[in-house]
């Protein structure tokens, strides 16, 4: 039987809604972890089907280290302003800008292979499908510049 602290614990570690964690539980024989994986697939198989969508809005993302050394601008794109105002977005767009400041890639496909320095299980790709799953649009790195003294 599927329950509450199952739904509320696959929720918070992926951000899916209630019916999905549901329908994952169900395919997964009621096995958080290979639910969690089901709910994974299905945001990679959804980014996939949002990739011919065009990006036409986004935000201009900045980090500065401590010490004023170093610093990174981000263009980060969405579909539409509503999701660039969108909490789930700016963090991303802070992830990222983190990733960039502390393992300087030379290019957006250098960065999108990297592994996440806060998850080395998880690339910036997939951090990627899993917001644009979680949040419903295509988002993509357009460009970004790192800067240090």
């Amino acid at each position: 039987m599927i329950t509450i602290e199952q739904i509320k614990q696959l929720r918070e570690e992926t951000g899916a809604s209630p019916v999905k964690i549901k329908k994952a539980l169900e395919e997964s024989g009621e096995d958080v972890q290979k639910a969690k994986e089901l709910l994974k697939s299905w945001g990679a198989v959804k980014a996939g089907e949002k990739s011919d969508r065009e990006t036409n809005d986004g935000l201009i993302d900045f980090y500065v280290h401590p010490n004023a050394k170093s610093g990174v601008l981000l263009d980060i794109r969405c579909e539409t302003d509503f999701v660039a105002k969108n909490p789930d977005f700016k963090n991303l767009a802070h992830e990222v800008c983190l990733q960039i400041a502390a393992l300087n890639p030379e290019t957006v496909e250098a960065l999108l292979a990297q592994p996440w320095v806060k998850d080395e299980s998880k690339t910036i790709k997939s951090l990627v499908e899993e917001a644009t799953a979680k949040i419903g649009e295509k988002i993509e790195i357009n460009k970004f510049t790192r800067y240090e003294i």
